[in-house]
């Protein structure tokens, strides 16, 4: 369980410090991944990297994880701090989000927020 503990947060280091590329491969490149500005997913690494580009054109979010256990359907729930700016400095959010990730061959396959 340790290893997954660390995948998950090498992924909030590297998506903090914006390398979107070193979170990619931390990914299936089939990934679904939740659309938390407009609703939905997005799906692949592709729709993944287009999402967070346009987020962090008008957005400047950080989430730092807390706590990280597994559930009893084989996923990882990550309670995590989000805080969310603008590009100004502006704070916009600052709460709490519970992230439930399921993982295949050691790669993220699907996020979503609780």
């Amino acid at each position: 369980m340790t290893d997954e503990r660390e995948l998950l947060r090498a992924a909030y280091r590297d998506f903090n410090a914006r390398r979107l590329d070193a979170v990619l491969g931390l990914m299936q490149p089939d990934v679904t991944w939740p659309n938390g500005m407009e609703g939905g997913f997005v799906y692949g690494h592709e729709g993944v990297r287009d999402y967070w580009t346009r987020q962090w054109s008008i957005l400047d979010p950080h989430v730092e994880p807390l706590e990280i256990n597994p559930d009893d359907r084989a996923r990882f729930i990550v309670k995590v701090h989000q805080v969310v700016r603008d590009l100004e400095g502006k704070l916009l959010v600052d709460t709490i989000v519970h992230h439930a990730y399921t993982l295949r061959d050691f790669l993220i396959e699907r996020m979503d927020i609780e």
